[in-house]
């Protein structure tokens, strides 16, 4: 069985139209608020803080280093999405170029992106619930306020939060597309308003001095920043996994890719620029609410009281996108034999892959309660930075090798767009440190080992 067989692009979209497939129900404006749903959350509201303390005010730099990679490979999926326009992403465009290995390579490299991403901010959103429940009297049982081992000398078992949250969340993505694209969509507007409302109320207290030492660590500290600010842009190709769920893919994903993606570029650079203007960069070392402190350190405390309301919101959003993209790339790994059949049951009335989604949610319910992933936070870029290059490789390889496709959107000026995607993803992933790639191999050699001993065999290309 040859490792690299290809799934044709016509017995995809065939395969769309079969009783498996799922209800297109979202435009463009649906799209561009389910991408500025996953990117707007944990980035802004505490990648901003990390990011100073390793760049100094030249975070500013390091999100636009790390935002143009993401729009240079958003141009490449941008191209696959319309092509293909069925689930699964990366994963089902690889199929089609590079074939069934580099596919599943892909697609586990996604699982490790989407599953971590739920439970981590699962994690995070549970410290600002607490922040603020705290602010109004209440307390939850030390025990259930964390995992157990996440907070040196306390004695805690279980992160009851962050499992609550993730199951509330599941159960919507699993009742419809079109439900939790309203939920996002309320929550994105609520959430974007609170950034703006920064934005007016900071600007008048930054402080030009605080920028006199625009780059303290040289530009290792900006290419270093922007290594780790990457994961603040994840989640702009959660767009592409819905796919299959949007009326005319042709002319809605690319817009809903690119528009989501600069409104968030726009964002980060203002917002970065404005709390390292109030505040002197070495003070966010260790602050987990970065943006909430800037407006305290300027004295605006009850402003500050709505941010954090806002990153409790925003996180919503991220974890509602992630554990949806999630779900659609098992769904297609499943219809196409690589995964258990189970991950592809489409329920009669909702027509969403509700099995999946609940096996999923409820994983990464019990990760985010149990497992302290902050070690692991860096394990969600390299893997998608892997995927990012082999994507923009497939446009080189499906441009040479079926150059008359009918394509509705082109990436523009191949090959120098996808290879100079391919050569700023590389480049990040050398600025990650040497445990995250070990981790990597790890998570790899296991991927592989499901392929050889489970998947190859099944597959449905076997006939």
């Amino acid at each position: 069985m040859d490792l690299f067989r290809k799934k044709s692009i016509s017995a995809m979209m065939q395969q769309a139209q079969t009783g498996t497939a799922l209800k297109r129900t979202l435009g463009t404006w649906d799209l561009t608020l389910l991408g500025l749903g996953a990117i707007i959350g944990t980035g802004i509201f505490v990648l901003t803080g990390t990011g100073a303390v390793t760049a100094g005010p030249g975070i500013m730099i390091s999100f636009l280093i790390s935002g143009l990679a993401c729009a240079l490979t958003a141009l490449c999926y941008a191209e696959f999405a319309t092509l293909v326009p069925v689930s699964g992403s990366v994963y089902t465009f690889a199929y089609a170029t590079l074939g069934e290995l580099i596919a599943w390579i892909i697609g586990w490299d996604l699982i490790l992106e989407y599953l971590l991403a739920v439970s981590l901010v699962s994690a995070g959103w549970s410290g600002y619930l607490q922040s603020l429940l705290q602010g109004l009297g209440i307390s939850l049982p030390t025990a259930l306020t964390a995992a157990h081992g996440a907070v040196p000398g306390v004695e805690t078992w279980f992160n009851l939060p962050a499992f609550a949250v993730v199951i509330v969340i599941t159960f919507f993505v699993a009742r419809g597309v079109k439900e939790s694209a309203r939920v996002n969509n309320i929550m994105v507007l609520i959430k974007t308003a609170v950034v703006i409302l920064f934005v007016i109320v900071g600007i008048g207290y930054v402080k030009p001095d605080n920028w006199h030492n625009f780059m303290p660590f040289g530009l290792e500290g900006v290419f270093s920043a922007a290594a780790i600010t990457f994961t603040a842009f994840l989640g702009f190709d959660a767009v592409v996994a819905a796919a299959e769920e949007t009326k005319n893919p042709a002319k809605d994903l690319p817009r809903g890719i690119m528009y989501s993606l600069f409104i968030c570029i726009l964002l980060y650079i203002v917002v970065s620029g404005i709390m390292t203007g109030i505040v002197p960069f070495a003070e966010f070392e260790g602050v987990a609410h970065p943006v909430s402190l800037a407006l305290q350190y300027a004295g605006q405390d009850w402003v500050a009281g709505f941010i954090d309301l806002g990153a409790i919101v925003g996180m919503l959003t991220v974890m509602l996108v992630m554990l949806f993209g999630q779900t659609r790339i098992a769904f297609a790994m499943s219809r196409d034999g690589l995964l258990p059949s189970v991950f592809s049951k489409v329920h009669p009335k909702f027509q969403t892959p509700y099995r999946a989604t609940w096996i999923i949610g409820s994983v990464a319910a019990l990760l985010g309660g149990i497992v302290p992933l902050d070690r692991l936070a860096e394990m969600i870029n390299i893997g998608t930075l892997t995927a990012f290059v082999l994507i923009s490789l497939g446009v080189i390889v499906l441009r040479k090798t079926q150059p008359d496709l009918p394509r509705k959107f082109r990436t523009p000026a191949v090959p120098f767009v996808p290879l100079l995607s391919m050569a700023v993803c590389i480049f990040l992933m050398t600025n990650l440190s040497a445990t995250t790639w070990y981790a990597f191999l790890i998570w790899l050699t296991i991927g592989l080992s499901i392929y050889f001993l489970y998947s190859r065999k099944r597959s449905h290309l076997n006939g």
